[in-house]
């Protein structure tokens, strides 16, 4: 649909005052409705850079310059491409029901634009696929070809190095070159170079270093930091003939990994011009989100697409912050940003000019005193060129919190970590009433567990986050750990994983005697059971472990009576498990997921992540289920034993910032988070900032020479020439890896910058003296002395600087070497829990068992809302519960005799055993509800709880079918659009589905009825609405204005007309129309109407009484809600 452009633009005050918005500043503004050009906008931590993303969007398609549909959004995460859809979807909603269009544009064109069409948001990734789908074939790519997730990447590559007839003169082992294989590959694919170029290169270099001459003074043979340099060169061109190997490989496999995804799009964008005039069609506008973080490949893809000198500008904004680039470790070039101004130059008066340049540097999140800090931090970036000036908080923004401490040693500083952290959740939680967000950020991962338990110590609820990958989350480890053992009875390390485990507990006398058991079990003399064929018995005796003598533990004196029970349980499940190990493999894992409760301890961790560990663990399966020729058991095992190499045991499943508990991960994984309370520990001398060295590609053989990279001309340069001496080379190498040194010691400044901007209140800090082996102490690194000094110089204060320990004597030994630690093994998972939960399950034991000895009483009768009387209504200016203020001490709220609140748990849990066993079942309703389960509730409420206490999916329905085909052909008609054909819809090729010969006449029927010739000003009007605390969604298929201004909500129905008896249910349906388009409006209830129209019986039904706002709230007052 084309766009409606308008003749006098609406500005972005005006449209956020109709969208019931905050007005943006001026700062957003000017990004909001720049012109219709190039643009960069460098965007500081916490900007608000999404709002101002989607109000760019917003304001773009309210004056009529692109349409919805021709919106493309591309940005890194599916997480942030979901945040950000959802935000500009939301806005266009919000656009789509307000006054504004109607008063810019009377006729209504605008506002069908609008709801017809919808912006396409997704990351880089997924776009370059998209792209590769369609234009493949150019290349020539195949559409079908099969993308290789990191771990079947690795494991092609695996194959490749295993089977190398050629000798690589390496002592490294098979896994490792696997390894490097892949990244010389990737590093290929993203700088768009070939084996050969590369190998031309790194031939030349070599014969430099072996060919040049003796300087005066040296000796005959080469300098060992020459030999390394060598060698690293020479390792490089061996791996070369293996990275050409894999590539045929996948080819012959129709397979292609994420390199080549990245790279053959931007082939295809670069030399393809068709690709390009269709992308530039199909697409009006362009949001760039973290442009940053793009890698080269990237690079070439958007510019190709949507820049360049030889098109015609276009209205592509990038957004990024050059102080945030800390991931050129993994391919990204932080010179992409300035770049862009080049890259995507606009149209002059004369000539080309440079893109425009915004800035947004007002932060939304951080107090002015955390910003004094970050901004320190950054200071030094700015003197060497950095693009971004200083951040500066909002108006009204209220003072941080900020603690810096200096620990004589790691311990201490984690008991101050913890310390701090546990006195500001608990404050926070008894001023408010809930606990603030917090996290811990570390430079490593392994700083990340110690920390976690030393504030478990103090009370306090503690995720990790990412420790170790998906496979080393608890949850998931025990079922993989599972899945082991039924697939090789001989997986010893995860037997014993799951023996001394959290759940089952066996101790370490009733481990060393299952141990015992196993070697009688391989004895040379076995014993055959009855009649058992002697060769079965030898493989049996030569094949038994850990798990075969949990399937025969032998006498119950050997082990303790709680190690035999538990022991004897799991070898029931086991067995149990064993015998279904024909189902489908997502089947089976799921089915050990029950059988060992794991989806019950997932619930038992804070908050949602155990479950979504566990989710993330079965798309794992499917994934591998659908695309392994064959998923068995054991392959895939073996595919996970791969997955622990290759991609660090997979990514963990998404987990939100949450209130609940305190977070734990690193600063890379913090990028684009933020909490109230963030402790970032550790600032250390060779830890955060790390210790100096080069990982250049002089050291480093899958690294790509910088001559040949695509970001060349921002990197270090190489002055060497033929003709050097070994001297004039060797220093010609050190001034170059110098050069890298700087580079990766400005990335951890950006780190460093990262991790405080991540706090919205208080801030802490902190380093040590002593770790926890060294002969030597570290002591703060470069980040905490320039933080300490701000904080002493500052007037007035930012903060306080807690604790400054002295340096330690010359000499002074490491006091933590010889101090011995212990703990207790099997682990109590319980922990500082566990006398609270005993004193709790006592009570609730006894409080049982007294009821066992009462005689049983008949269930009472649930009583009706209307006998339940009602509390007085408060006077004005009352509330139905009194402020703190009022209660006057603490006996009338907490029991003395019961602190923790056992009691009342055990009540609580006694009156939901007496619910389970009484003969009236109440089912509270969810927190959203849709109009036709409204619909439900008020007809049949009983049969509404029987599918919400058990939903079930619906068997193929040949009369829903068609009317979800009569409702998109309607939408098609409105529209004017294509949007699917009846044999598109999901179930059109169900097996047995007879032909529907009735559509034909629903649409006959419908260009026969009185609607036909009405044009709607809305069709399907999404809407949500708050009544009585639960959110209400539905849609209404189409609105139409009446001759005297107020309109009408039609509902088209295929089906047959309702009886009497049965209409006052269904007018429900209207009523809720009704009230949603009333308030989208803002108009009274009484200017809209609402009706069904019949399509088949050409019928319109106009019921009379529809429900006002008050009977839609009685409707739901006096039902239960979660």
């Amino acid at each position: 649909m084309s766009p409606v452009v308008l003749a006098n633009p609406v500005g972005p005050a005006e449209i956020a005052d109709a969208l019931g918005l905050h007005r943006p500043t001026s700062e957003q503004a000017r990004v909001i409705a720049s012109p219709v050009e190039p643009s960069l906008v460098v965007a500081g931590a916490g900007a608000g850079k999404t709002e101002t993303m989607a109000a760019r969007v917003v304001w773009l398609v309210a004056n009529g310059i692109v349409s919805p549909e021709r919106v493309l959004g591309l940005t890194f995460t599916r997480k942030a491409a979901r945040q950000l859809g959802e935000r500009v979807r939301a806005r266009l909603r919000r656009l789509a029901g307000s006054g504004l269009l109607e008063r810019i544009d009377p006729s209504g064109a605008l506002r069908a634009t609008v709801v017809a069409g919808e912006p396409t948001v997704l990351t880089y990734h997924a776009y370059a696929g998209r792209l590769l789908a369609e234009h493949g074939l150019r290349l020539p790519v195949q559409p079908g070809v099969r993308l290789l997730s990191e771990t079947s990447s690795w494991q092609l590559a695996h194959r490749v190095v295993s089977t190398w007839d050629n000798d690589l003169d390496t002592d490294r082992v098979p896994p490792t070159v696997t390894a490097q294989l892949l990244a010389l590959a990737g590093e290929l694919g993203e700088h768009l170079i070939s084996t050969e170029k590369l190998g031309q290169y790194t031939e030349w270099l070599c014969e430099v270093i072996e060919n040049a001459p003796r300087a005066k003074g040296q000796r005959a043979s080469l300098p060992v930091k020459l030999q390394e340099v060598l060698a690293a060169q020479r390792f490089r061109l061996a791996l070369l003939p293996l990275v050409e190997d894999y590539h045929r490989r996948k080819r012959a496999e129709g397979a292609l990994d994420f390199a080549d995804q990245m790279s053959l799009a931007a082939q295809l964008a670069d030399g393809y011009p068709a690709v390009v005039a269709g992308e530039r069609e199909r697409y009006g506008a362009v949001l760039l989100d973290e442009y940053q973080d793009t890698g080269h490949a990237q690079r070439v893809l958007l510019r190709s697409l949507f820049g360049g000198v030889e098109h015609s500008p276009m209205p592509v904004t990038a957004v990024g912050d050059p102080a945030q680039a800390i991931y050129g470790w993994r391919g990204a070039s932080a010179a992409n940003l300035p770049r862009f101004t080049t890259d995507f130059p606009r149209r002059g008066e004369e000539r080309l000019e440079t893109a425009h340049e915004f800035g947004l540097l007002t932060s939304f999140r951080n107090p002015p005193e955390i910003l004094e800090l970050a901004n320190a931090i950054s200071e030094p970036l700015r003197q060497r060129g950095l693009g971004v000036e200083r951040l500066r908080a909002r108006n009204g923004a209220g003072p941080a919190d900020i603690a810096v401490a200096l620990l004589p040693d790691v311990r201490a500083e984690r008991e101050w970590v913890a310390d701090a952290m546990a006195q500001r959740w608990h404050a926070e939680k008894e001023e408010s009433g809930k606990p603030p967000t917090a996290a811990v950020l570390v430079r490593r991962r392994a700083d990340m567990a110690p920390i976690a338990a030393e504030m478990r110590m103090r009370g306090l609820p503690v995720e990790v986050v990412g420790l170790g990958g998906l496979l080393d989350e608890p949850e998931v480890a025990d079922l993989v750990s599972t899945l082991r053992v039924l697939a090789d009875p001989l997986a010893g390390s995860a037997a014993a994983r799951l023996l001394t485990g959290a759940r089952w507990r066996i101790a370490a006398a009733d481990v060393a005697a299952l141990w015992r058991r196993a070697n009688e079990l391989t004895s040379p003399e076995p014993r055959a059971k009855e009649g058992e064929e002697p060769e079965l018995v030898a493989e049996r005796a030569e094949q038994a472990g850990l798990i075969d003598a949990v399937d025969e533990p032998g006498a119950p004196e050997r082990y303790s009576a709680a190690g035999y029970r538990r022991i004897r349980r799991l070898g029931v499940e086991l067995t149990a498990l064993r015998r279904r190990l024909d189902q489908s493999l997502p089947e089976l894992v799921a089915d050990v997921e029950r059988t060992m409760l794991l989806d019950v301890e997932s619930l038992a961790r804070p908050g949602s992540a155990g479950r979504a560990h566990l989710d993330a663990f079965a798309e794992v399966v499917t994934d591998y289920a659908e695309t392994a020729p064959t998923a068995t058991l054991l392959s895939f095992v073996d595919y996970l034993n791969t997955a622990a190499h290759a991609e660090d045991g997979l990514t963990p499943g998404e987990v939100q910032v949450v209130p609940d508990r305190v977070q734990v991960l690193t600063v890379h994984s913090a990028k684009g988070l933020e909490w109230e309370v963030v402790a970032v520990p550790h600032l250390v001398a060779e830890v955060f900032p790390g210790k100096r060295r080069s990982s250049s590609w002089l050291r480093t053989s899958t690294a790509l020479p910088a001559h040949l990279r695509g970001d060349a001309a921002d990197l270090p340069k190489l002055q060497i020439a033929e003709g050097y001496d070994r001297k004039e080379v060797q220093e010609a190498l050190e001034l170059h890896e110098e050069g890298f040194v700087a580079r990766e010691a400005d990335e951890e400044r950006r780190l460093c910058y990262v991790a405080l901007t991540r706090s919205e209140r208080a801030l802490l800090v902190s380093g040590h003296w002593w770790n926890e082996s060294s002969t030597r102490a570290k002591g703060p690194s470069i980040f905490l002395a320039e933080i300490a000094e701000v904080m002493n110089e500052a007037d007035p204060p930012l903060g306080v600087v807690d604790v400054w320990a002295e340096e330690p004597e010359e000499g002074e030994e490491n006091p933590l070497v010889a101090d011995s630690r212990t703990a207790q093994w099997p682990v109590d998972p319980l922990g500082d829990r566990r006398s609270g939960m005993a004193t709790g399950v006592d009570l609730l034991l006894a409080e049982m068992a007294a009821l066992e000895e009462e005689p049983e009483a008949e269930p009472l009768p649930a009583a009706d809302d209307d006998e339940i009387p009602l509390p007085p209504e408060p006077e004005e200016g009352e509330d139905y519960l009194p402020d703190d203020e009022y209660l006057e001490d603490d006996e009338d709220v907490i029991d003395p005799e019961d602190p923790d609140g056992w009691a009342a748990d055990t009540d609580v849990l006694l009156a939901e055993r007496a619910r389970s066993q009484s003969t009236v079942d109440r089912v509270a309703l969810p927190a959203q509800l849709s109009v036709s389960q409204l619909v439900d509730l008020a007809s049949d409420a009983d049969a509404l709880a029987q599918r919400l206490r058990r939903p079930l999916p619906l068997p193929p329905n040949t009369f829903a079918r068609r009317g979800t085909a009569f409702h998109s052909w309607l939408e098609q008609r409105f529209s004017g659009d294509r949007l699917l054909e009846i044999d598109d819809l999901p179930g059109a090729a169900d097996v047995g589905e007879a032909p529907d010969t009735d559509f034909d006449a629903l649409q006959e029927a419908f260009e026969n009825s009185e609607w036909a010739d009405r044009v709607p000003v809305a069709v399907e009007v999404p809407f949500s609405a708050d009544v009585e605390g639960i959110t209400l969604r539905g849609r209404m298929d189409a609105v139409y204005v009446d001759p005297d201004g107020g309109w009408t909500v039609v509902d088209w129905k295929t089906g047959s007309v309702p009886s009497e008896e049965r209409l006052p249910a269904l007018a429900i349906q209207l009523g809720a129309y009704r009230l949603a388009w009333a308030a989208l409006k803002k108009v009274p209830v009484e200017r809209v109407r609402a009706a069904f129209h019949y399509v088949r019986h050409g019928h319109t039904l106009r019921p009379a009484d529809l429900l006002d706002a008050e009977g839609l709230r009685a409707l739901l007052r006096n039902v239960p809600q979660e």
